[in-house]
């Protein structure tokens, strides 16, 4: 199929896919989007056609770049909030701290110093720094950790 094939309009050799969108030229260029996206972009077929009338022809698969998204102030669970002294104490002295951030920081502790019940992975043992968050409990469950997270987050 020829460059000119391609200018005029002759799509019939070309998968159906391809045919879904209308052709975009550029110089010596076409491209013809897809509709559907490929993996959150849109797929592009380039077909590069020499210069006037030569034979060659050369077909390349590329992706699109998405338009850069506007980055969002942080909301929710993702905002920095001001801490209490004890967790400012155990996090390294951040004064403000989101609380997902908090969890990967206690996180990291108890894998860290294998605070984790052998028999139970769910019960977490705790050690003098979390018992100091965690109100002096010896042992709470993996999904008591936030819970006893909110007193330490002024709102």
């Amino acid at each position: 199929m020829s460059a000119t094939a391609i200018r005029s309009g002759e799509l019939l050799a070309f998968p159906a896919a391809l045919r879904r969108g209308p052709p975009v030229a550029s110089a010596s260029v076409v491209a013809f989007r897809l509709r559907a996206p490929v993996a959150g972009r849109v797929a592009v077929r380039v077909v590069a056609a020499a210069a006037e009338g030569a034979g060659v022809e050369a077909e390349a698969e590329a992706e699109g770049k998405p338009k850069p998204k506007k980055k969002r102030a942080a909301s929710g669970i993702m905002k920095p909030k001001p801490i209490s002294p004890e967790l400012r104490e155990f996090v390294g002295g951040a004064a403000e701290l989101p609380r997902t951030e908090a969890l990967k920081i206690i996180w990291a502790h108890i894998k860290g110093n294998n605070l984790q019940d052998p028999e139970n992975k769910k019960i977490i043992v705790c050690d003098e720094k979390l018992k100091k968050i965690f109100g002096g409990r010896e042992r709470v469950g993996f999904l008591e950790i936030s819970g006893l997270l909110n007193p330490h987050f002024q709102k």
